[in-house]
């Protein structure tokens, strides 16, 4: 309700809050006025707060309609609003995402301007239709090899048979997806629903341009496109600082800096690996390493794979490697004490702030811990594959079984401290 509310700042119904020059600063379109791919249906087109300002599928009635998404990792929303007809749609979702949210605020949309007679009928949907296959030209295989795209790495190959195929490193094999090139240029999936072609921009980058429609059964159907991947260049390392980065493969790191009732401990990463690959040499992920201690992002993809990039730093104190990357810090395993197996015991929150991790020996697994929980605290146990079988924040449980090889992090404020009972 609140949202609609807020809409109305921009059909005109509301004065005093925005001016008119500004509202209609908001909705010009903002994305033209830098790199962009070519015009075509899509729900993202930048204005200046807008996700789009010509958005699909409103854009094929000749009907302006601007958006704004969002997503958290528990919720979702989407709004869509037509300032020519005082009419606007928002949807919020605690499960889903905000692209299933907009399938149902623009299928509300378009029912009414249906029973309003502003459109007289629905428009088919699209496809970019079944593929006829063509020989790959020499020129666009050299195209092939390994992409930056959204903290991942994409990999794509092609073949004689006029096929490319697109996975992600960090992905299972069987996430590859297979294209079919055709005389146009591009390569379209079997279904006929993604249309892939390689750009090379003025900045001299090449990007892997998508567009695509995707539909659900009642609910009509979604565009995108959108430049969702940027070829990796060569990164030659020195051999001291290629010494340090394998130092640290397969190590896992725990994040310390969190707030106690952060979703991070439940729904997140609160441990993660090191992992670098060999078929991208110089890089961790997506990210160019450029020192023995720093890797950076230095792609520059306009839209939203080039969202959400970060830059990673290690240092050391007292034994204890750390990373800090976009407001988090992690700590190496060095800093994970085995928890006592005494009967009692108790740890508390250092100045620092830093959450305090242990691991579950053998002699305490399947034992059942209870803690005497501080004001402003709350733990956290982990099974050894890394998924949280108790939060308290969630449970409200102060007690838990131990689990094999697990993982235990107890958060709070500076000087909160956890009393500890085993039986």
């Amino acid at each position: 309700e609140d949202l609609v509310k807020f809409s109305q700042i921009f059909t005109g119904e509301v004065e005093g809050i925005l001016s008119s020059k500004s509202i209609e600063a908001m909705e010009q379109e903002e994305y033209k006025r830098g790199m962009w791919p070519e015009d075509s249906d899509s729900s993202i087109s930048y204005g200046l707060g807008w996700d789009s300002v010509n958005l699909f599928p409103f854009s094929e009635y000749g009907i302006k309609a601007v958006t704004k998404g969002g997503d958290t990792i528990s919720y979702h929303s989407s709004l869509i609003v037509l300032p020519e007809y005082n009419l606007a749609a928002a949807v919020t979702s605690s499960g889903g995402t905000s692209a299933k949210d907009q399938f149902i605020a623009s299928e509300l949309l378009l029912s009414v301007l249906e029973e309003k007679g502003i459109i007289t009928e629905r428009k088919p949907e699209k496809s970019f239709g079944v593929p006829v296959k063509a020989d790959i030209p020499k020129e666009i295989s050299t195209y092939a090899g390994m992409y930056g795209a959204n903290n991942s790495v994409k990999k794509i190959e092609m073949n004689n048979a006029g096929q490319m195929t697109l996975s992600t490193l960090a992905a299972p094999s069987d996430s590859a997806q297979k294209y079919t090139y055709t005389a146009d240029g591009t390569f379209v999936n079997d279904k006929g629903t993604e249309k892939l072609k390689f750009v090379t921009e003025q900045n001299g980058s090449t990007y892997l341009w998508s567009r695509s429609y995707i539909s659900l059964p009642g609910l009509g159907q979604l565009a995108f496109s959108e430049y969702t991947a940027e070829k990796l260049e060569a990164n030659e390392l020195s051999q001291d600082i290629m010494a340090s980065w394998e130092k640290r493969e397969g190590k896992r790191y725990y994040v310390v800096n969190q707030k106690y009732t952060s979703t991070v401990y439940l729904n997140s990463s609160p441990i993660i690996p090191i992992h670098s690959n060999k078929e991208t040499p110089g890089y961790m992920s997506n990210n160019k390493i450029i020192g023995a201690n720093e890797a950076v992002t230095e792609l520059q993809i306009p839209g939203m794979a080039g969202r959400d990039t970060k830059e990673i730093y290690f240092s050391k104190k007292n034994g204890v490697e750390y990373i800090t990357a976009v407001g988090s810090v992690y700590a190496s395993e060095e800093l994970v004490q085995p928890l006592y197996s005494g009967k009692q015991s108790a740890t508390t929150i250092q100045p620092d702030g830093y959450a305090k991790w242990f691991s579950v020996p053998a002699t305490v697994k399947g034992k059942v811990m209870t803690v005497k929980m501080p004001s402003n605290g709350a733990f956290a146990v982990y099974d050894q594959t890394g998924i949280c079988i108790n939060h308290t924040v969630v449970s409200g449980k102060n007690e838990v079984v131990l689990p094999e090889n697990g993982r235990i992090v107890f958060a709070g404020e500076v000087g909160s401290t956890f009393e500890i009972s085993l039986k």
